[in-house]
């Protein structure tokens, strides 16, 4: 139904809502700014009809290594910070909520930070919101606990459940 492609910037971007002005004028107005300056990478959803149903940014990161839980921390080697990937924004539509296009979106992020032939430790995230964190837990993020809206899921736990 969608095609999950890099954002080319001939894509109009103007009909895209999710209803969270951040996130809308964000994907308008500075995603391509971004995008040049190679601070984030920026992927869409397209329909047959090259309507933007949904997008998602990702960026290289690092983790501090006392800011992980004990049990995790404990299986790394004891660098002060280990790589990371950080998922910024991940919006859909307005017209598109409820069809698991979110949940696509952030398999398709998963996937592509595993796939990379840079090295991460996890997929990091930034819920804006209880009801966006909500969501990262069910797909089995992990919070941190100084920052409860920030949370990551190693990679290696993701593995498995793209296959």
């Amino acid at each position: 139904m969608y095609r999950i492609v890099a954002l080319d910037p001939k894509l109009d971007r103007g009909g895209f809502s999710c209803g969270v002005d951040p996130l809308d004028r964000y994907f308008r107005e500075r995603v391509t700014q971004d995008i040049r300056r190679r601070l984030t990478s920026c992927f869409v959803a397209v329909d047959d009809g090259g309507r933007i149903a949904g997008y998602y940014t990702l960026a290289a990161a690092t983790v501090v290594l006392g800011d992980l839980p004990q049990p995790i921390a404990a299986k790394l080697p004891r660098y002060p910070t280990v790589p990371a990937v950080r998922m910024g924004r991940l919006a859909v539509d307005r017209g598109t909520r409820g069809t698991g296009l979110g949940g696509a979106l952030l398999a398709d992020a998963l996937t592509r930070s595993m796939r990379s032939d840079i090295a991460a430790f996890a997929l990091i995230v930034d819920a804006k919101d209880d009801q966006a964190a909500a969501f990262y837990h069910h797909h089995g993020f992990i919070a941190f606990e100084n920052d409860p809206r920030t949370l990551f899921l190693p990679l290696a736990t993701a593995a498995p459940l793209l296959r």
